[in-house]
């Protein structure tokens, strides 16, 4: 049982999540006091719990889905039950509060949000067109805001542009994820972007997503935030993912992934930035 409940997180999605609050924490500034320090290891911790807790409740929401699209996952093959899972993902989530709580209230209020959203997230937003992918974008890239308000009180805007990119990146990955599962989807009776508007306009969308993302990268650099050396290291990023888009209309599995590479070389891009 502990295995499966242990896949119930995605345990590498909620370490790297965790990873990506330090990155913001990181590319804001972190300060060199005790506060700033506990500051940013509770942050980290929430956000690890706060992701596994979410992956926990949409395993237990989807199970019917997950029978057809993810027969593998831990419920569907029987390895937990769906009540094991509700209540692990609960335990979770109280200890995500736990942890936000030492935290400033800017924080506390993006813990808030993002829990509220992870929790609404399947019953409420993932069968809207565009709707569920919106806020899989928001949380993914409000990682970054939340490690900025955990060590600075606040929001710097190098971490807001990083924000940015990250939600335009994961938005794009979650059409293309979506255009992936549309034989479930549509079995179960989900009215998602492709279904609603058909898998060409979907992929569209999700390729006007990445070029906005990168047209938006070289803002740290023209606004004399980030040197050169930043500049240098994200055209990588924006390479893999303008890729990716283009993958995804031949192939959507190889598409998705490589967007989540491309995101992670922005997030590396930033670190550069931060340090030159």
């Amino acid at each position: 049982m502990f295995r499966g409940l242990l896949e119930l997180t995605r345990p590498g999605n909620a370490v790297a999540a965790g990873l990506l609050t330090f990155i913001g924490a990181f590319v804001a500034g972190i300060p060199s006091s005790t506060p700033a320090y506990v500051g940013v290891t509770a942050a980290v911790l929430a956000t690890v719990f706060a992701t596994g807790a979410g992956n926990a409740i949409n395993d237990y929401f989807d199970r019917e889905i997950d029978r057809i699209n993810q027969p593998g996952r831990p419920i569907p093959r029987g390895a937990v039950t769906p009540r094991q899972a509700l209540w692990f993902s609960v335990a979770l989530f109280v200890g995500a509060v736990a942890l936000t709580a030492v935290l400033p209230p800017l924080a506390i209020a993006i813990a808030v949000v993002n829990l509220l959203a992870l929790v609404a997230y399947t019953k409420v937003f993932k069968g809207l067109p565009g709707m569920g992918n919106l806020v899989v974008s928001y949380l993914g890239g409000s990682t970054f805001l939340f490690g900025s308000a955990a060590v600075l009180g606040r929001l710097s805007a190098a971490v807001v542009v990083l924000f940015a990119l990250a939600a335009l990146s994961t938005f794009a990955r979650e059409v293309v994820k979506d255009v992936e599962d549309i034989e479930g989807d549509r079995e179960e009776g989900l009215n998602t972007l492709p279904i609603a508007a058909g898998e060409r306009v979907a992929l569209v969308v999700a390729l006007v997503a990445l070029v906005v993302a990168v047209g938006a990268s070289p803002l740290p650099y023209l606004r004399g935030t980030f040197s050169v050396a930043y500049l240098v290291a994200v055209l990588p990023a924006d390479a893999v993912m303008l890729f990716a888009g283009y993958r995804s209309w031949r192939d959507p599995t190889a598409g998705q992934s490589l967007l989540k590479y491309g995101m992670f070389l922005a997030a590396a891009a930033f670190v550069v930035g931060r340090l030159a």
